[in-house]
């Protein structure tokens, strides 16, 4: 078990702003991001012996991750579509999004929590479908319809907003 517990530590390390970046696209708050990090980190090490293979600490992580995100949202009954004028500085502070991709991050917000996810894990932290599948506790024809229905409804979005 020692050895599962020094690859999530240093998987950990090299991965923290991946992490605050994948739970600020849910929150929108740069601390409360922290936070959740910060509270999906603890909850991995307490329930490293869940963990069998050092192989899958990446999408187990992921999972508490966004497991920690959406019951954040739920236990702050926050509205999912955030303010845009505060996305917009947020996302200009906290990371190193181009300003012009914003609008593309305004869209994935107002999309299905659980489209959103995939998105976001296929993209952004570019799982593959069996990754993702495992994260989200879904099969895998479910999470490519998602992902399907996703990228369509993003496309209709954006072109949309061309108009």
């Amino acid at each position: 078990m020692q050895d599962v517990r020094c690859v999530l530590i240093e998987y950990i390390k090299e991965n923290q702003e991946k992490m605050y970046k994948t739970a600020f696209t849910y929150v929108h708050d740069r601390d409360e991001a922290l936070d959740i990090v910060q509270e999906s980190i603890a909850k991995a090490l307490q329930n490293i012996n869940k963990l069998k293979y050092e192989e899958y600490v990446k999408t187990w992580f992921y999972r508490i991750l966004i497991n920690e995100s959406l019951q954040h949202i739920k236990k702050n009954k926050r509205n999912n579509l955030y303010e845009i004028e505060n996305l917009e500085n947020e996302i200009a502070d906290y990371s190193e999004i181009p300003i012009e991709n914003i609008e593309i991050y305004k869209c994935i917000n107002r999309l299905n929590e659980k489209i959103r996810t995939v998105i976001i894990l296929r993209f952004f932290e570019d799982m593959k479908i069996e990754e993702i599948a495992y994260s989200t506790r879904t099969n895998e024809n479910t999470v490519k319809s998602r992902l399907y229905k996703g990228i369509q409804e993003l496309k209709k979005m954006i072109e949309g907003g061309k108009n």
